[in-house]
C-alpha cells in the first residue's frame, strides 16, 4: 500500500482518503492552514480572508514534511517525466523545491521576487542552460499573479517552463484564467474545496460557518468579513 509507512508514524491517519484529502488533513493537523471565519485575516494584498495558509509550518514536522515531499515527487514523476530542472519560488517554495530536487536527483535553482541589490544582482540563483525544461515549485497559489511572474522571469532567461506544482491552491477563477492565458499547466496537491469539506467532516468548522467560507470563496476581493 502506497502510504502504509505513514500508518505507523502519523496519528489519526485516515486510510480511505484520496491524495488531496490526505494532504489537506496533514495541513490541518499541524495548523499550517487556519480557519477563522469570525475573525478574518488580512493578506499582504489587503484582502480580508477567513483562511490563512502557511505551509512553512510543515517543515517543523519531519514525518508530515516527508509525506508532502513524497506527494510532490509523485506528481512531478507522473506528470513531468521529461523535466530537466526544478525552480523554487522564493521564499516559501525554496525548501520544497530543494527537497523534491534532491529526492528526484534533478538540478535545482530558485527565483527571487526581484534581482538582488548587491553582488551580481541575480534574480535566478543556480545554474541552467537555455532551452532546458524547468518545472516551478510553489508553496501556494492564490490569484496566480506572483507565481506567473516567476514563470516570466524564467522564460526571459531562455528556459522552457513546462508547468508548476503547488502544495495548496485556493481555486480562484482569476488564477485559473491567468494560468490558461499564460499556457502554463498547474498541478496542486490539495485545494480549498477539499480542505473545507474535510474541516467540516472533522468538526473543525461548523455548518453555520460554511456559508461564510463559501461567500468568501465566491468573491474574495469584495469580501469584508463574516
Amino acid at each position: 500500500m502506497r502510504y502504509s509507512y505513514y500508518l505507523f508514524l502519523i496519528p489519526n491517519y485516515i486510510c480511505c482518503m484520496t491524495n488531496e484529502s490526505a494532504v489537506a488533513d496533514k495541513l490541518l493537523q499541524v495548523q499550517a492552514v487556519q480557519l477563522n471565519p469570525g475573525k478574518p485575516y488580512t493578506w499582504a494584498s489587503g484582502w480580508k480572508s477567513p483562511i490563512y495558509c502557511d505551509n512553512r509550518k510543515v517543515l517543523s514536522f519531519p514525518y508530515i514534511r516527508d509525506f508532502i515531499k513524497s506527494e510532490l515527487c509523485s506528481v512531478i514523476f507522473e506528470n513531468y517525466p521529461d523535466v530537466e530542472v526544478l525552480a523554487g519560488v522564493a521564499t516559501a517554495g525554496i525548501a520544497w523545491g530543494a527537497m523534491a530536487a534532491d529526492q528526484l536527483k534533478l538540478p535545482y535553482m530558485y527565483v527571487r521576487p526581484k534581482p538582488k541589490e548587491h553582488g551580481m544582482g541575480n534574480q535566478i540563483e543556480g545554474a541552467w542552460k537555455p532551452g532546458q525544461k524547468v518545472l516551478v515549485i510553489e508553496d501556494l497559489v492564490s490569484t496566480g499573479k506572483s507565481s506567473l511572474q516567476v514563470c516570466d522571469v524564467l522564460t526571459a532567461a531562455g528556459l522552457n517552463v513546462v508547468g508548476m506544482v503547488s502544495i495548496f491552491n485556493y481555486g480562484f477563477d482569476v488564477a485559473d484564467d491567468a494560468f490558461k492565458g499564460a499556457g502554463i499547466k498547474l498541478h496542486s496537491l490539495t485545494n480549498y474545496e477539499v480542505l473545507i469539506k474535510l474541516a467540516i467532516d472533522k468538526g473543525i468548522v461548523g455548518e453555520a460557518q460554511l456559508q461564510t467560507l463559501l461567500n468568501w470563496r465566491a468573491q474574495p476581493f469584495a469580501w469584508t468579513g463574516a
